[in-house]
C-alpha cells in the first residue's frame, strides 16, 4: 500500500503544480471588462490560419514516422526487425502516456512494441536511451545556434527567471542526490543478497539493455541515422515556424523569433510535468513579451493554442494507436490458438 500511496502523492503534486502554473499563466490574459478569457482564446483560435495549423500537424506526423524508422534502425543490429507500423504505433502510445506520466512513455512504448513484435523490453529500452542521448546533442546544438543568433536577448531573459541559487543550496542538492544514490545501491545489494535468483534476472536485463545501448556502434548505415536525426529536429523547427505563421500576432516576428521560441520551449519542456504543461505556459509567453514586446494577452493566447494543438495531435494519434495495438494483439492471440490446438 505504501508504494501506491507514494505514487498517489507524486501524481497529486504533479497535477497540482501543473494546474497552478496554468492558472498563473491565465492571470496574464487581461481582457476587456465583461469579456470571458475562454471566449478570448476561442477568438484567437478563430483568427488562426487553419491551413498553417494543418501543415504543422502533417509535419508533426512525418517527424514521428521518421523517429519510428530511426528507432527501428537501432534495433536491427541487436537482431530484431520490428515493422515500421509497429514502431510508429508504440511511439505514439508512448507520447500519449507521457501526457499523463512524465517520462513514462519511454517504458510504455517499449512494452507496447513487445506486445506487437516480441522485441525484448530491456533491449528496446537500451535503444531509447541511445535515442535520448542523440536527441539531447541535437537539442543542445539547436539551442546553441539560437543563443548565437539571439545571445543578448536570451541571456537577458534567462536572468529574469528564478533559476539562480546560492552555492550552499547547490551543495545541499548534490548531497541529497549522493545520499539518494547510496541508498538505492544499498537497497539493491540487500535485495539481491536475500534473493539469489534476482541476480540472474538483473544480469539478463543488463545484457539486453547493454545490447540496445551498443547498437549505435553497429549500425549498417550511420550516415542515414545521422540524416534522420537532423531531419527530425529540422521538422520540429518547421512545426514552430508554421504555428507562428498561423497567427496574425506572431506571423511577422521572423526566423529569429522561431529560434528563440524553440529554445525557451525546450527549456520549459524539460520540466518534469506532463508534456511540459504549465512550465511551457509560463515561460513562452514571458519570452514573447520580453524579447518581442508582444502584448501579454496575445502571447498567452498563442501559447495556449500552440501547446493545445500539439497536445490534441498526440492525444488523437496516441488513442488511435492504442486501439490499433489492442486490435492487433487480440488478433495475434486468436491466430495462435487454432494452430496450437491443431498441433495437439
Amino acid at each position: 500500500m505504501l508504494p501506491r500511496y507514494k505514487v498517489l502523492i507524486q501524481y497529486t503534486l504533479i497535477v497540482g503544480i501543473t494546474a497552478f502554473l496554468i492558472w498563473f499563466s491565465l492571470r496574464g490574459l487581461v481582457v476587456t471588462e465583461g469579456e470571458n478569457k475562454w471566449i478570448f482564446l476561442k477568438r484567437t483560435w478563430d483568427t488562426a490560419s487553419k491551413g498553417w495549423l494543418l501543415t504543422m500537424a502533417a509535419i508533426a506526423i512525418l517527424s514521428h514516422l521518421i523517429r519510428a524508422e530511426r528507432w527501428r534502425m537501432l534495433m536491427e543490429p541487436a537482431g530484431y526487425h520490428p515493422r515500421l507500423s509497429n514502431s510508429f504505433l508504440s511511439l505514439m502510445v508512448g507520447y500519449l502516456v507521457n501526457l499523463v506520466i512524465p517520462r513514462g512513455g519511454e517504458v510504455s512504448r517499449c512494452y507496447n512494441l513487445y506486445k506487437l513484435d516480441k522485441t525484448p523490453i530491456e533491449t528496446s529500452f537500451g535503444t531509447v536511451v541511445v535515442e535520448r542521448i542523440v536527441d539531447m546533442v541535437c537539442l543542445l546544438v539547436l539551442i546553441a545556434v539560437s543563443f548565437v543568433m539571439e545571445a543578448e536577448n536570451l541571456l537577458a531573459f534567462l536572468d529574469t527567471l528564478p533559476f539562480n541559487s546560492s552555492g550552499n543550496s547547490k551543495l545541499l542538492l548534490l548531497m541529497f542526490f549522493g545520499v539518494g544514490i547510496g541508498l538505492l545501491v544499498l537497497v539493491a545489494w540487500w535485495l539481491m543478497k536475500k534473493n539469489p535468483k534476482l541476480v540472474g534476472r538483473v544480469v539478463k536485463v543488463w545484457k539486453g539493455f547493454k545490447s540496445g545501448l551498443l547498437t549505435i556502434f553497429k549500425l549498417k548505415n550511420k550516415s542515414l541515422f545521422i540524416f534522420y536525426s537532423l531531419l527530425i529536429w529540422f521538422l520540429y523547427f518547421l512545426m514552430s515556424y508554421t504555428v507562428m505563421m498561423a497567427f496574425p500576432s506572431t506571423s511577422q516576428l521572423g526566423i529569429h523569433a522561431v529560434l528563440s521560441l524553440f529554445a525557451i520551449g525546450s527549456i520549459a519542456m524539460a520540466a518534469p510535468l506532463p508534456g511540459g504543461t504549465g512550465a511551457y505556459h509560463v515561460l513562452v509567453p514571458q519570452g514573447l513579451v520580453f524579447l518581442y514586446q508582444l502584448p501579454l494577452a496575445d502571447a498567452v493566447a498563442f501559447t495556449f493554442i500552440f501547446h493545445g494543438w500539439q497536445t490534441a495531435i498526440m492525444i488523437v494519434f496516441g488513442a488511435v494507436s492504442l486501439l490499433v495495438t489492442s486490435y492487433r494483439t487480440k488478433k495475434n492471440r486468436l491466430s495462435v490458438k487454432p494452430s496450437s490446438s491443431t498441433s495437439l
